[in-house]
């Protein structure tokens, strides 16, 4: 499939089974979403891959840490029964360092990292892989954190849900749409001196 094509027929898919890229294959792909854009080469993301076991503890988690309804509980609790893998991208930005030659803004680092995200995304979908990227308030909870060992500096961005899709269709090509409105050309003015 090439770069247009998966760019256009991309969709997030929300029912997601076996069989999920394994450990190798992530690695593989990720190698290659790895060369996205990321000043300094920092490479300031990891990666925590969540299967099996994995996905009961931290349903497990979600549902200890939900403080409301019963019913709603047991929801939080099979979230992560969604997709064979959960892959979870954890931001470590690098602070300054005087070694590099400049440092590089946390902003920066953080453009870096969902580069190689939205990179990763497509070449799931390229190898034929369904993913939806979610987030929500567990990012944010100190229970979730402490569940996948995060350090103090580290910040959980979101699960990659990723899996094969319940019912492939055929991909459906995205019709672009008009963004001129987004688009300026920088016409400089000669000022009298």
């Amino acid at each position: 499939m090439d770069v247009m094509t998966a760019v256009l027929t991309r969709r997030s898919e929300h029912q997601l089974v076996e069989p999920a890229p394994n450990d190798e294959e992530f690695a593989y792909l990720l190698r290659a979403a790895a060369t996205a854009p990321d000043h300094g080469r920092l490479r300031p993301w990891r990666w925590i891959l969540v299967r099996g076991e994995g996905r009961t503890a931290l349903g497990r988690c979600f549902a200890d840490d939900y403080d409301g309804p019963q019913p709603r509980r047991e929801q939080m609790q099979t979230k992560p029964q969604r997709a064979p893998l959960l892959a979870t991208l954890v931001f470590t930005p690098v602070p300054d360092d005087p070694a590099h030659r400049a440092s590089i803004p946390e902003w920066e680092q953080l453009a870096a990292t969902s580069a190689m995200a939205g990179s990763l995304i497509l070449l799931l979908h390229a190898r034929g892989f369904g993913s939806v990227w979610r987030t929500g308030r567990f990012t944010q909870s100190e229970r979730t954190r402490h569940t996948l060992g995060l350090r103090p500096e580290e910040r959980l961005l979101g699960w990659l849900y990723i899996g094969t899709p319940h019912h492939p269709r055929a991909p459906r090509r995205r019709t672009p749409e008009d963004i001129t409105n987004h688009i300026s050309v920088f016409t400089p003015q000669l000022l009298p001196l």
